[in-house]
């Protein structure tokens, strides 16, 4: 008896994710938040044993980037598929015409090669989508950017470029929701191109943030762009060029609602100062963080910053303070690990190599041994580039009876 439709589906939207029945179980636990979907569940849903719940069809749906309520629309087509065998040609004909719909959302614009220069034709589209779909699309770029803080970039990678298609392929359609989908392409380009840069594809990097800023420029939304400059940012070679971002990058988050933002990209200016040994500049712009940093939630400002916690906020004082030896250093690694308090094996890579590092400078030997062991688990866990460039100068601080750790971080980071 030839596969149901609906089952293929399933299938189709998980190969086109380049994952295997257990990635995929993986993901759709991850858009749960939850631990119940195995390997063996997705094989009978993909064999057609089984038709997943209207609860279990929309962490599908998430995990793929489809909009919901389409993929909902097949599941009870395959249901009365079932029920209904007299009527099975006309509801097939019919689960047809849903099909190629979510089909074009996955595959959208094929004859374009690359995913950004998908995005980049659609940006000149007109027409109508469900408002609801362009709900659950604007909602999934937003949790893309949240898991990222604990996911790897090959993690990613493949849920982010399918849910780009997934957007590009409703912007010509999006009527009365162009902004909305816009911004959610933008920010999704925008992470695909952070993802680029982690897994050494610099020329992709640069792709994602130029379509990125096309985003911004076509939905006037300034953070939007400030967003691209600041990751962009990371991946430029010249120091000079890196500043010049960043002060690009914080006049388009002017304004209530953007704080969190600012205070990253005022922080990422102190970083970049100091590194050219401009200890002024960093300092005044370290201060202009700290300040944007009290008006600041990042919890309710843009999912792109939920990063940003007030532990992040301490390592990048940290960072700051570290690279021009500020002799407040020691005094802040000391709040920094104290704010931590019990959550210290919780912290980010990130965090732990910039509180690492600040203590062993510091001269706290005993507690920044103690932290950078956390951070080597942590880099373990979650390798990446900014770990693996934490991972070396960890490893040069360190006394010289931890040998054994340093060699570890110097594999870290190779």
């Amino acid at each position: 008896m030839p596969a149901d439709p609906f089952s293929q589906l399933l299938r189709r939207l998980r190969t086109e994710a380049g994952r295997t029945q257990e990635q995929q179980a993986a993901a759709i636990n991850t858009a749960s938040g939850r631990d119940t979907m195995t390997r063996r569940e997705i094989s009978r849903y993909e064999r057609g044993e089984n038709i997943p719940t209207a609860h279990t069809i929309r962490h599908i749906a998430l995990a793929c980037g489809v909009p919901p309520e389409q993929l909902g629309r097949e599941a009870a087509a395959a249901r009365a598929r079932r029920k209904m065998s007299a009527e099975r040609e006309e509801q097939e004909s019919e689960a047809m015409e849903r099909r190629k719909l979510i089909g074009g959302t996955v595959l959208g614009a094929a004859a374009v090669s690359e995913p950004w220069a998908r995005l980049a034709h659609a940006l000149g589209g007109n027409g109508r989508v469900d408002g609801r779909a362009a709900d659950a699309l604007v909602e999934r770029a937003g949790a893309l950017h949240i898991s990222e803080n604990h996911l790897t970039a090959r993690q990613l990678q493949g849920c982010v470029v399918t849910h780009l298609d997934a957007v590009t392929a409703v912007l010509p359609r999006a009527f009365g929701h162009e902004k909305d989908l816009r911004v959610a392409a933008g920010e999704t380009a925008a992470l695909a191109g952070w993802i680029a840069w982690d897994l050494g594809d610099h020329s992709a990097a640069r792709s994602y943030y130029r379509v990125t800023a096309d985003c911004a420029d076509s939905s006037g939304h300034p953070p939007l762009r400030a967003l691209a400059l600041a990751y962009a940012s990371y991946g430029e070679a010249v120091p000079v060029r890196r500043l010049e971002l960043l002060e690009r990058a914080v006049a388009c988050v002017r304004g209530p609602g953007n704080a969190t933002a600012a205070a990253w990209i005022h922080a990422r200016h102190a970083e970049e100062a100091a590194d050219t040994g401009d200890a002024t500049a960093a300092l005044r712009a370290l201060d202009r963080a700290r300040t944007a940093y009290d008006y600041a939630d990042h919890t309710a400002e843009q999912a792109w910053v939920r990063f940003m916690t007030p532990a992040r906020m301490d390592s990048l004082v940290l960072s700051v303070y570290g690279r021009l030896a500020h002799p407040e250093l020691a005094e802040a690694a000391a709040v920094a690990t104290r704010r931590l308090g019990g959550a210290l094996s919780d912290a980010g890579v990130v965090v732990l190599g910039d509180l690492a590092a600040a203590l062993l400078v510091g001269g706290d030997l005993d507690q920044g041994v103690h932290v950078a062991r956390q951070f080597a688990r942590a880099a373990d866990a979650r390798p990446n580039t900014m770990g693996r460039a934490r991972a070396l100068t960890i490893a040069g601080r360190l006394p010289r009876r931890e040998a054994e750790l340093a060699a570890h971080l110097r594999g870290c980071a190779a």
